[in-house]
């Protein structure tokens, strides 16, 4: 009984099949009945029930050669707190991790926010996954299989002569 109870409240938290995107020069799997929305060059990929969003800010970085650890560092230095963050890779390149909570002063709401950023020495990447913490046990493994399908796209050939 309990196991078919699990089951069913694990299916109805399912999320949808997960479908390969392209921003600019990295590539992610989301959720395929996700919204798309895209501000000042920012991409925005939000659950239909509006209780969690995705944001996906991709760049490039100023200084040709830069190693992608110390890429990494400027990305965590500028962002003014370098307390919190788990380094880790993703695709294949120095990436971290935090997670920060907020919560409304009467209690009501509570947002978790999980930030990934990375570098692989020529593209700078941040996800900014803003969920519900109520929805929190449906969601986080999905903010894993999202952060886990980084990776960064090959870069085009270039025609010589023409």
């Amino acid at each position: 009984m309990f196991g078919s109870l699990l089951m069913a409240v694990l299916m109805a938290g399912e999320p949808a099949e997960l479908t390969k995107h392209e921003v600019k020069t990295l590539t992610l799997q989301l959720p395929s009945d996700w919204n798309q929305s895209e501000a000042d060059g920012t991409q925005r990929f939000a659950d239909p029930t509006g209780d969690a969003y995705v944001l996906v800010d991709v760049g490039a970085v100023q200084t040709a050669g830069m190693k992608p650890q110390v890429c990494l560092e400027k990305i965590l230095t500028a962002m003014g707190e370098s307390e919190g963050w788990k380094p880790l890779k993703l695709g294949k390149a120095p990436a971290a991790r935090r997670v920060d909570s907020d919560t409304t002063p009467d209690g009501a709401e509570s947002v978790r926010t999980v930030t990934y950023v990375g570098c692989d020495g020529k593209t700078t990447w941040s996800l900014v996954f803003h969920m519900d913490t109520r929805k929190r046990e449906q969601f986080d493994p999905l903010v894993e299989k999202i952060a886990g399908s980084v990776a960064y796209a090959k870069a085009a050939p270039t025609k010589k002569g023409k």
